[in-house]
């Protein structure tokens, strides 16, 4: 029966989700089981597609990346792939009717880890908003199920917590970055004279962007808020940790939020969000 290969494809998906972020998979949890699904679906698929970018060394990463965009496409057409992460994706995609042009975008970025890119401010926000933006994007696709007016009325709100969310890794993995991949996002920064007010001034955006991003967060359907709410906190501790190091600190090792800490802060915004701060 297909229905238990549909069943398997989101249950690969789901477990994608939880081999690879424990934040994320707590932030679904706290979801409507409506639509819980479709977000473990679009989070396996662009961690899939992140896998091939930044992980799988000693393989042709572009021939890999072009196969999976052919992948995609053929599985988009024909409703249906033997990969049951790209399965559970594409169903998504055609239940929600998610805009394929965010798909693309996503890609794109996908396209640009594969080449020593200089960064200009014009570079750095085409990446964020294929590599970030666009998959905030998705996702409210899927909580707003459809409403079209309400998802262009929350669609600058996610575009910029997408954005922080990114922003905050970009922070996070500055180390892993430069020195394994030879990466750096940040627009007209060398590394080598990377400090304190630089950063402060990333942090700044990345403050702002919050900001804007929890007006939305605060009209988004029942459905979603607790959950988006979620994300939204465990990033802001993560935000807060990075921003208690100096620039050389987060130079020379990888911040972490300890799952001790993480169960606190969804035990305190489950909180705030009983008593209707939200």
């Amino acid at each position: 029966m297909k229905k238990l290969f549909d069943e398997l494809a989101y249950d690969i998906s789901k477990k994608t989700t939880v081999k690879y972020s424990t934040s994320f998979s707590l932030g679904i949890l706290a979801l409507n089981a409506s639509i819980r699904q479709g977000i473990y679906a679009i989070y396996g698929y662009v961690r899939l597609a992140d896998e091939i970018v930044d992980s799988f060394h000693g393989y042709d990463k572009e021939s890999l990346l072009t196969r999976f965009k052919m992948e995609t496409d053929k599985a988009l057409e024909e409703k249906i792939s033997l990969n049951p992460i790209l399965h559970s994706f594409q169903d998504t995609v055609n239940k929600y009717n998610i805009d394929r042009t965010l798909i693309d975008q996503f890609l794109h970025s996908m396209e640009m880890d594969l080449r020593k890119i200089d960064y200009n401010s014009e570079l750095y926000d085409e990446y964020i908003h294929g590599s970030a933006e666009v998959v905030g994007l998705m996702c409210l696709q899927v909580f707003t199920e459809g409403d079209k007016i309400q998802y262009e009325e929350l669609k600058p709100y996610a575009m910029k917590l997408g954005s922080a969310f990114q922003k905050i890794n970009f922070l996070r993995d500055l180390k892993d970055d430069y020195q394994l991949l030879g990466r750096t996002y940040f627009p007209n920064v060398d590394l080598l004279v990377f400090d304190n007010n630089i950063k402060y001034q990333i942090e700044d955006e990345i403050l702002k962007e919050f900001q804007e991003a929890l007006i939305g967060i605060k009209k988004l359907p029942n459905s979603s808020k607790f959950g988006v709410y979620l994300a939204y906190k465990y990033y802001i501790s993560l935000f807060k940790k990075i921003k208690n190091k100096s620039s050389q600190e987060i130079l020379q090792s990888r911040t972490r939020i300890p799952n001790f800490q993480k169960a606190i802060v969804a035990f305190k915004s489950y909180l705030r969000y009983k008593v209707a701060i939200l």
